[in-house]
């Protein structure tokens, strides 16, 4: 359905195919030029400057400047599906008037302006190879028409001084003046992010919500694991969305990752993903082989991952003058896949296209707002999370923060500890609590990306109203509930858990301040009561 026709006027070498090219690239529009207009009329002529404005001119006197609406009309006609048609260029004011009628309301106007010197210097060093061109910009405008164009500043509906912006400067002020990138903050963006020490289950939450987004952020890097349920085998995420595999979205991999190549492309071999669906900003830093080796020290003091992500990201800061310092971008492997992320988003938000940004590890393990030195390389709050991927917050509707029943942290290396757990308890005990075989358990409590054994410790209250107060979140998705007790793995709905169950649920929406609006009660995918209101 047709939403805009879009007109472009001024002067010769004024930036109207430059401006084109980027609004018809940047925004997929449909382009219509005048100048092929005239040739097939008139395909004996030569395409040569001169020739093209005398004709141009004829067609104007016969038509009272309509011969540029019946082609607009007709291709419209023939191409029904089109939503932003463009027209480079009209030129008088009857060919602005004829297709305003036909059209009305849709039709916007932009003219591009710049003083005759500086258009002089750009006529003498442009390159038109399907058109031959006068000498000299002084004979261009020996045209009738020519030296009349800037009439039609007065009618449209934009004047863009092109001599005092560059390209993108100009591109930006029309896609603005056309609304292009909305008009409003609206808020479309939801994001989901741990609210422990990690481990919290968000793959198996963002696996669930995936259908409903056009778009799949994530951020981080591959010492986050996120393990989706898939029969028989799950499959574990360490730098694709973990809703790859659960929609069509299109998958945006965020300027703030840092990827390891081989980890990814594994990945993207794995889900069958193709580069018309998957996105990798230029500016995510890639690991080597000397960050992973350098982490060797971290592994045995505070029982770190050691993917090298801390130490890759260390690099990007510290080796700013460092030519040898590789982005996505300068990867070979990865360029089939490279785009800048931030206007896929821009476009997203034009056309209110859901998106769901995914963060990794816990708030517990935040740089900033863990108890350091127990915590990762990066700020894993939302403001963290929205900062890597380009997110403004005007654009967030939803946060969920994901906790489970009972936090975990990696078991500690010999000799050292892998950080603070309020109160630390066993997995015997858990399996008395909730009827679990311990020994399931120990099998299956160990970490995504190092397969270590984990750690098991009390709800924290203490940190869940922390990380309530830095993330700020509207929702709660309470996972693990079957630890509470295996009796929940058979509900199907809120009033089906166990009263135990239920009041603790109740005591975390007291303390967080936000709706428990889904609970995982197992490792499935029929496993999530969902209790949104959205």
């Amino acid at each position: 359905m047709l939403k805009r026709v879009i007109l472009l006027s001024g002067a010769v070498s004024s930036g109207k195919s430059t401006l084109s090219d980027g609004l018809r690239k940047r925004f997929k529009m449909d382009l219509l030029k005048t100048k092929d207009i005239i040739r097939q009329r008139f395909p004996a002529s030569e395409s040569e400057r001169g020739t093209l404005q005398k004709l141009g001119e004829q067609l104007d006197r016969k038509t009272s400047g309509g011969w540029v609406r019946d082609e607009v009309t007709r291709y419209l006609e023939e191409n029904p599906k089109a939503e932003l048609l463009l027209i480079d260029a009209v030129r008088i004011e009857e060919q602005v008037e004829t297709i305003r009628k036909a059209f009305g309301p849709k039709v916007f106007h932009i003219h591009l302006d710049a003083p005759d010197d500086v258009l002089s210097i750009r006529y003498r060093d442009r390159k038109q190879p399907d058109v031959k061109e006068f000498g000299s910009y002084t004979q261009v405008v020996k045209n009738r028409t020519e030296q009349r164009i800037n009439r039609l500043r007065g009618v449209a509906d934009a004047v863009i001084q092109t001599n005092r912006c560059t390209p993108d400067d100009v591109l930006v002020i029309a896609a603005s003046n056309l609304g292009l990138y909305g008009r409003q903050h609206e808020e479309l963006v939801d994001i989901v992010i741990g609210g422990e020490y990690g481990s919290e289950g968000k793959g198996h939450i963002v696996s669930y919500l995936a259908r409903e987004y056009d778009w799949l952020v994530r951020v981080g890097g591959p010492n986050a694991g996120h393990k989706v349920f898939q029969d028989p085998v799950p499959y574990t995420h360490h730098q694709l969305p973990s809703g790859t595999l659960f929609s069509a979205a299109k998958l945006i991999i965020a300027p703030g990752s840092v990827l390891n190549t081989r980890t990814l492309l594994k990945e993207i071999n794995d889900c069958r993903v193709d580069n018309s669906r998957l996105f990798i900003d230029p500016q995510a830093m890639v690991i080597d082989s000397h960050d992973i080796k350098r982490e060797a020290i971290l592994v045995q003091a505070i029982g770190s991952t050691g993917q090298g992500v801390g130490a890759a990201t260390a690099r990007r800061i510290m080796g700013r003058s460092d030519a040898k310092l590789k982005l996505a971008r300068d990867i070979n492997d990865l360029r089939p896949y490279v785009k800048p992320t931030g206007e896929l988003l821009e476009r997203a938000y034009s056309l209110g296209q859901r998106i769901l940004l995914e963060g990794t590890q816990g708030t517990g393990l935040s740089l900033y707002h863990g108890l350091y030195p127990h915590v990762t390389s990066r700020d894993t709050t939302v403001a963290g999370c929205l900062s890597e991927a380009g997110i403004p917050p005007s654009r967030v509707r939803k946060i969920v923060m994901v906790c489970r029943s009972y936090p975990i942290r990696v078991e500690s290396p010999a000799n050292a500890t892998s950080g603070f757990m309020s109160r630390e308890i066993s997995w015997a005990e858990i399996g008395r609590r909730s009827g679990i075989d311990p020994n399931e358990l120990e099998s299956l409590e160990k970490t995504s990306t190092t397969h270590k054994r984990r750690r098991v410790g009390e709800f924290d209250w203490a940190l869940l109203r922390k990380s309530s107060s830095i993330n700020g979140p509207t929702d709660i998705a309470l996972t693990f509930a079957d630890y509470v007790s295996v009796k929940n793995t058979e509900a199907r709905r809120f009033e089906q858990l166990t009263p135990e169950t239920i009041r603790f649920t109740e005591e975390i929406e007291k303390v967080s301040g936000a709706t428990v609006s889904l609970i995982s009660t197992r490792f499935h995918w029929r496993s999530i009561i969902d209790r949104r209101s959205w």
